[in-house]
């Protein structure tokens, strides 16, 4: 077995020539992490996904904090290191920029693979933003917030993944600082014969302070016209006045809203309107402004994490009911398309069937942000602070997942719910012919999700994960061996 050593110097190379094929290959792979993390599908035991609560230590000497990250998954063992400084450090001391490290380890215990985390940690937080951006049906114009590592690999793989459609891309940062004319320099450094296959070699960029006499106006006008705003900070208040986007002009038009910088409790980049707005309850899930479809929750990467790490969720008092995790909206639309695509080709379908296979997943709890999305048969609203979602859906967070009893509150889609064959009253009646008149349009509820998540406003919030780290470094370390990148030592064994 050997060992794969790679500089940051090394996966920057890798990865700023990705092809859209290796690129939407990353997405995929963690994607599918993803989907096993949040939808549970295994259990500790079965040893494929474990997630612990990432641990950290802090130096009042040096103001640097620490985080420790392990993972586990059917493909191995990782544990990330990182060290940052910390938001309520003196700010006399020396700044210390993320660094770090990732080492892999096969499931036998012997590391495979020591990275430098750098470029990784961006380009994996990206990497999951961009679950949600392959979803939006436009993207020309990009605001951003930030200039440093986790601004430029949101860009970059918005360019790489919808360069043909992007044409303005904002930054908006606090000032003009060495990170802001690095990040420029590399954007403009890309080759033009790269820029010209990634389709955006006429995008135009531009960069926005504080310290320019039109700022608030144009920062206005920028995040309005914006398709896709994504916040990369490490800030302890909000990056803009919520009414920007929660006024009648601001809700004109939906957007992807992603914040990936600030990771603690004291921290935060989104104003808590703007969070209570996306999260605003309605009896039929889906909630609609006169452009601008809502889905009732915020987005996270692991809902454990967020309410406990992240400061915009604590702040707004979110309850877990109105967060739903990344890899269970992709789950379900995976499913939904399955079964779409099966129904297409099938005169008929094998109803028990499709409902057998809705039971595996853990949907059926009233509790869940997912109701707010699809809307519940109880019609009880999203917003209560008495539900706790259950945690099963994580092997991480328990031994084993609760599948679909089927009992009351359950909301699954009405095309996959078991119909009753008993007749009598009059409410099923009434549930009767509202199945006939679901089976003219079976897909609606899908549509209401796809909508959403495609032309809707789409908050999503992370926090970070070691799983994510995994994936990618497992993908960096089987890419740098194709391509000969990399220092390889064989017969690694302790």
């Amino acid at each position: 077995m050997s060992l794969t050593v790679l500089s940051d110097e090394q996966i920057r190379a890798l990865l700023e020539n990705l092809s859209y094929d290796e690129v939407d290959g990353f997405v995929d792979t963690l994607r599918n992490a993803l989907h096993e993390y949040s939808t549970g599908t295994q259990s500790i035991e079965d040893g494929v996904i474990h997630q612990p609560e990432r641990t950290s230590v802090h130096s009042n000497t040096t103001g640097a904090t620490t985080l420790f990250m392990p993972s586990f998954s059917a493909q191995g063992h990782a544990v990330k290191v990182v060290t940052v400084s910390s938001p309520s450090s003196d700010t006399t001391l020396p700044a210390i920029r993320p660094t770090g490290s990732l080492t892999l380890y096969s499931p036998e215990g012997p590391p495979t693979g020591f990275l430098h985390a750098q470029t990784l940690t961006a380009f994996r937080t990206a990497l999951a933003s961009s679950c949600l951006l392959l979803k939006r049906a436009h993207v020309r114009t990009i605001t951003v917030f930030g200039a440093g590592l986790q601004a430029y690999w949101h860009i970059r793989l918005a360019l790489m993944l919808r360069g043909h459609s992007i044409r303005e891309v904002f930054i908006i940062n606090r000032r003009f600082s060495d990170c802001a004319r690095a990040t420029f320099k590399k954007i403009y450094g890309i080759p033009q014969e790269i820029k010209q296959r990634e389709g955006w070699d006429q995008a135009q960029f531009s960069l926005l302070t504080p310290g320019y006499g039109e700022f608030d106006r144009l920062q206005k006008d920028h995040m309005r016209a914006s398709d896709v705003i994504y916040c990369c900070t490490p800030s302890t208040e909000d990056l803009f006045d919520a009414s920007i986007l929660t006024s009648h002009e601001g809700r004109r038009k939906g957007r992807l809203i992603v914040a990936v910088g600030s990771y603690t409790p004291k921290m935060r980049e989104l104003p808590r309107e703007l969070l209570l707005q996306a999260t605003k309850a309605h009896s039929s899930g889906l909630h609609y402004h006169k452009h601008a479809t809502e889905g009732g929750v915020v987005i996270v990467d692991t809902l454990d994490g967020a309410l406990k790490e992240a400061g915009e969720i604590i702040d707004a008092g979110l309850a877990p009911k109105q967060l739903v995790e990344l890899g269970e909206l992709v789950m379900i639309q995976r499913l939904a398309r399955e079964e779409e695509e099966s129904l297409a080709s099938q005169s008929s379908t094998d109803e028990s069937s499709m409902s057998d296979s809705f039971d595996k997943l853990d949907l059926s709890s009233t509790g869940s942000a997912m109701s707010t999305v699809f809307g519940s048969e109880s019609g009880k609203s999203a917003s209560g602070s008495g539900s706790k979602r259950s945690s099963s859906r994580s092997p991480g967070r328990s031994p084993g997942r609760r599948k679909g009893s089927g009992s009351g509150g359950s909301f699954f889609p009405p095309f996959i719910r078991r119909q009753s064959s008993n007749k009598g009253s009059a409410s099923e009646d009434k549930a009767q012919a509202q199945a006939q008149t679901q089976q003219q349009e079976p897909y609606s509820h899908d549509k209401h999700l796809s909508r959403w998540l495609t032309v809707g406003t789409v908050v999503y919030k992370s926090v970070g994960l070691g799983l994510m780290d995994l994936v990618v470094g497992f993908e960096l370390v089987r890419l740098a061996r194709e391509k000969g990148l990399g220092h390889h030592i064989e017969g690694f064994s302790s």
